[in-house]
């Protein structure tokens, strides 16, 4: 029998990756993997530690596997502390920090030593994957160069550090070949995306492509399938891709976090406080492609925010009609420099502000929805049950955003992409049927 792995994969799509490429070198070297706790022979915890509440879930899972198996090796986020978790479990094996691919196999290797005669054609060209066959992240940098007061991933994962650009082009295309019909590109800052490499080129397709953000989505638009661009940074040069969606060749679909509207909160977030030009463009935008998509996150009660600034934000939102928007209830991180500002909101306000602002965007998000009735969409099938068959809109990304709700249907299946009619919705999901 070959040494089983237990793995458990926390935090963002980011440290998603990271576990799949650490399961895809395990495969590789002969390992398998286990379902539970007892029937591994050691556990490996991907750790998040960008919020104090997920260092705690973090350490409560590393606690559980310890309980559970007795050996484990953690990495991820957390694992950049080191003295964190030891002083709460000393009993782990080892620690590693995040995309430490080689030094979390060395510990496995010191634990648990790999199979003699690996059976590396046991695994698929595209690696080992923890998502639905018909969509997988590609995660094209790792870092980032902001300093934002309220995070500390650059001091997790480092400054950033791009792929090249036919190292990007060369996994999309076997993810592609596998039957992957949708790839979501993710990074801290995909908009900044090969600034560090200086743009360099390299061969693909028989042509140079420069490690450029703009040059890299035309080149993913060539492969014939959907693609979703999350967490971009909203830099002058994100105007140039909107053509491109206009095109097809990428999803009218942009995840720009904006994080607030009030110029001095944005100041103090370290974040650009342009936000009437960020309205303009919105509308430039949406001039181009009518139906584009707009998704983005917020952080309400950060430091110092009065109830004018918290205004503004809503002020703001209802101007700029986002259709999917995520809330954060600002909370201090340790090792963050907003920890130092003054004027900390009450924990009671910061609560009540949250349900004012996500009051508002459900009622956005409802208008929005409700006139997309009496159209046509295509969509992608998620899941099929025996109640109904759930779909999602080139709007909408898989596990945040809303679904399509289609009525049991013959001869569908996941991964089927499809057009519907939209005949009904709600607050954030649309109901539809099949065309025939």
């Amino acid at each position: 029998m070959p040494p089983t792995i237990g793995f458990v994969s926390l935090g963002c799509p980011k440290a998603l990756v990271d576990s799949e490429r650490i399961l895809s070198r395990l495969r590789a070297e002969g390992y398998a993997t286990a379902g539970d706790y007892e029937s591994a022979d050691l556990v490996v915890v991907n750790t998040c530690g960008f919020l104090e509440s997920a260092r705690e879930e973090s350490l409560d899972a590393i606690g559980e596997a310890l309980e559970g198996n007795g050996r484990v090796v953690v990495t991820g986020c957390l694992g950049a502390q080191a003295h964190v978790i030891e002083a709460a479990h000393p009993g782990v094996l080892a620690v590693t920090g995040p995309q430490q691919y080689e030094a979390v196999m060395s510990a496995i290797h010191a634990a648990l030593p790999p199979p003699h005669d690996p059976f590396v054609d046991l695994i698929p060209p595209e690696g080992i994957k923890l998502t639905p066959r018909h969509y997988a992240y590609l995660k094209i940098s790792e870092g980032c160069n902001h300093r934002c007061s309220f995070c500390i991933i650059p001091s997790l994962r480092g400054r950033l550090a791009s792929r090249s650009i036919d190292d990007v082009l060369r996994e999309a295309e076997r993810l592609a070949a596998a039957g992957v019909k949708e790839l979501l590109i993710i990074s801290q800052d995909t908009s900044a995306y090969g600034v560090d490499l200086r743009y360099a080129s390299a061969a693909w397709r028989g042509r140079r492509i420069k490690a450029r953000f703009t040059d890299l989505c035309e080149a993913l638009g060539e492969l014939g399938i959907w693609i979703r661009l999350h967490y971009v940074y909203p830099y002058p040069h994100v105007d140039e891709v909107i053509p491109l969606m206009a095109e097809g060749g990428l999803l009218p679909y942009l995840d720009i976090p904006f994080q607030h509207a009030s110029p001095r909160v944005l100041k103090a977030m370290r974040r650009p406080a342009a936000e009437a030009e960020t309205l303009a463009r919105i509308a430039s935008w949406r001039r181009q492609i009518p139906d584009l998509t707009l998704r983005s996150s917020f952080i309400v009660g950060f430091p110092g925010e009065t109830e004018g600034e918290f205004e503004h934000l809503l002020e703001w939102l209802a101007e700029a009609k986002l259709d999917r928007v995520g809330c954060f209830r600002y909370e201090p991180v340790t090792g963050a420099d907003s920890n130092q500002l003054p004027g900390a909101v009450d924990p009671e306000l910061i609560e009540e502000r949250w349900h004012r602002l996500m009051a508002l965007q459900r009622d956005i998000s409802h208008e929005r929805l409700a006139a997309k009735v009496g159209h046509s969409l295509e969509v992608i099938i998620d899941a099929v049950n025996e109640d109904a068959i759930i779909a999602r809109s080139k709007g909408d990304a898989p596990e945040i955003d809303g679904n399509v709700l289609l009525p049991p249907t013959a001869g569908l299946e996941a991964g089927t992409i499809l057009s519907v009619n939209v005949r009904a919705s709600d607050d954030y999901d649309l109901h539809a049927e099949p065309i025939e």
